[in-house]
């Protein structure tokens, strides 16, 4: 079989190399050919491979508009019934959620992924910071302290796009009820007012210049200079990421270790927002198999992933959240006690918006929330890409 995921260095390579090795080891005369691609490529190549009928055996799910492509163009194993019940005890219903339509699973979930602030908690003391800002006054608070300590507050990786409309997102999980939110993945209608909001709360947070140097050039994850790697490096104090950041900073910081004053807090309430406080964004990433893929050995591959001693090794591999039930238990750092608390707690968990308007109406909005922060639009300019990037994908 052919595996694709997005591990391209460090220990979550290795983890899935030795995660081959092992099942190869275990099911005699299966063989995986594994090709590890960077997170910025894998979407469009695997769309490629997808639509040219020479799509890999497995492969890295991000679930919502996207997934539904997939189903829709029947190219992907309905694998409901290949779940084994040793699966089913340590991986709870709902996290099959986000892989499931109309009652049919076509991915394996493997790691519980929400998005939120990482920081350094001795930028934080020196800039005099006591809390965690848990309004978006206290934010902007932060980030004029931060200013006046002469640390960059926030790093971006505006570059790869994707990270500055996280801001998008979250302001419009404030800005809008979580029926908003909701219907508009299934009507990809965006008249309500509070998207536009959600585009004004942007710009007027750019506005205080909260975010580092040449954050439109900036990339997220590739090497020291990424928005990764200057919170890595203690050269910016904030990034507003998922919950797979800690194991990215790992990777590179001087020693390669975990940042050890790294911690974490939810993104902000806004005062007047109809959206549910403690409401939250990240998805549950799984892995599928696609439609031509063999099913019996995939579906013990996507099996063996969700065993226990496996997920642990993931979680340690990736200092990111499992999301078997008996894995979490293994968990130790307190960003990552307060990330899965958080998210346990949460009374709407939303995917990331890019995933769940799919590829097209996502890649528009990504665009246009860059766009803006570099000058080029304004808030009515991303809501409008939004809507005819909706109306060219019905």
């Amino acid at each position: 079989m052919s595996f694709w995921h997005n591990a391209s260095t460090g220990p979550g390579k290795a983890f899935w190399e030795k995660t081959v090795a092992d099942f190869e080891a275990a099911n005699g005369g299966v063989k995986i050919q594994i090709q590890a691609i960077q997170n910025e490529d894998l979407d469009g190549k695997l769309q490629t491979a997808l639509n040219s009928g020479d799509a890999p055996d497995v492969f890295m799910q991000r679930g919502g508009g996207k997934m539904a492509a997939m189903v829709k163009a029947g190219q992907l194993l309905d694998i409901t019934d290949s779940i084994t019940e040793d699966t089913k005890k340590v991986i709870s219903e709902g996290s099959f959620t986000a892989q499931t339509i109309e009652g049919k699973v076509y991915a394996m979930p493997v790691a519980v992924l929400p998005g939120g602030f990482f920081y350094s908690k001795d930028l934080f003391a020196k800039a005099g910071i006591t809390e965690t800002p848990t309004t978006l006054a206290d934010l902007q608070a932060a980030v004029q302290k931060l200013k006046a300590a002469d640390v960059q507050p926030i790093a971006l990786g505006a570059k790869d796009a994707w990270p500055a409309a996280f801001y998008y997102y979250f302001f419009a999980l404030r800005e809008c009820s979580s029926d908003t939110i909701t219907k508009a993945g299934q009507t990809m209608n965006f008249d309500d007012p509070c998207w536009l909001k959600a585009g004004q709360s942007v710009q007027d947070f750019a506005a205080t210049q909260p975010f580092n140097n040449g954050f439109l050039t900036t990339s997220a994850q590739q090497g020291a200079g990424s928005s990764a790697g200057l919170l890595a490096n203690h050269k910016a104090a904030m990034e507003l990421m998922g919950a797979w950041n800690p194991g990215v900073i790992a990777s590179l910081t001087p020693d390669e270790k975990p940042l050890p004053d790294l911690d974490w807090f939810p993104f902000p309430s806004v005062e007047g927002g109809a959206g549910e406080p403690g409401a939250i964004l990240g998805g549950v990433d799984g892995y599928s198999c696609s439609a031509q893929a063999p099913k019996a050995e995939c579906t013990a591959f996507l099996n063996y992933m969700a065993r226990t001693d496996v997920q642990k090794a993931y979680y340690e591999a990736f200092n990111a959240p499992p999301v078997n039930s008996e894995a979490q238990a293994a968990v130790e750092e307190p960003h990552l006690k307060s990330i899965l608390a958080a998210y346990n707690q949460a009374p709407f968990v939303s995917q990331w918006l890019d995933t769940v308007y799919g590829q097209n109406v996502g890649n528009a909005l990504n665009t246009a929330v860059v766009n803006m922060l570099a000058g080029k639009g304004d808030p009515q300019s991303i809501v409008d890409a939004v809507k005819t990037a909706a109306k060219k994908a019905q």
